[in-house]
């Protein structure tokens, strides 16, 4: 095997992208640095010229992915309800295609990372956004936007727990695109399903 050239932090990048891969199809605690540098096609040791650590491949994996969504969704908040329920669903399922693997290994591993200090930050970016859609369908309600009788924890976590499912079923080359999607989950949400 030989390693493959390139900047370092090209080659970073790679392999952070071959190792999400890895962690979202077998799991992250069930691979090993051993499965990353195969799918490398680089030895084993030689990830420890980039990584200190599996751990710390994963951190960045996750923290990069958490930090552009939150910076995002702060982007988006703030404006004309509506607009802003439309533009964070949006955004929720664009993420799915470009960050699908650390989109699943959030899902999967959730529980085992709450064990290790080193991602106290997932229960922060979590509360950041949570707060941030919370925010938007209170001012929607107060804004006379929304129904009155909406709970917004309860709706939150609908909106999230169906859109962030979609990462399981959702596919780039599908017949709708991240956008499509998101428009026909915004009929549903705001329209209902029955005929008028």
């Amino acid at each position: 095997m030989t390693e493959s050239r390139g900047k370092p932090s090209e080659r970073r990048a790679d392999l952070v992208r071959i190792a999400a891969e890895l962690f979202a199809e077998r799991g992250y605690r069930a691979t090993t640095v051993r499965h990353i540098g195969d799918a490398a096609g680089v030895l084993s040791g030689s990830l420890y010229h980039h990584f200190d650590s599996k751990e710390t491949i994963l951190d960045e994996l996750l923290s990069s992915y958490l930090d552009e969504l939150v910076d995002t969704y702060r982007e988006i908040a703030g404006g004309e309800p509506v607009a802003a329920l439309r533009g964070l669903v949006t955004e929720a399922f664009r993420s799915l295609s470009e960050h699908r693997a650390a989109i699943t290994v959030l899902q999967n591993e959730r529980n085992y990372l709450r064990t290790l200090p080193r991602f106290n930050y997932l229960t922060k970016a979590e509360e950041e956004v949570r707060r941030i859609w919370i925010t938007v369908l209170r001012d929607g309600v107060d804004a006379g936007r929304f129904r009155p009788d909406l709970e917004p924890e309860v709706t939150y976590r609908f909106l999230r727990d169906s859109v962030w499912v979609a990462v399981r079923w959702f596919r780039e080359d599908g017949r709708l695109t991240p956008e499509q999607l998101a428009d026909h989950y915004l009929r549903l949400i705001l329209d209902g399903i029955t005929k008028r």
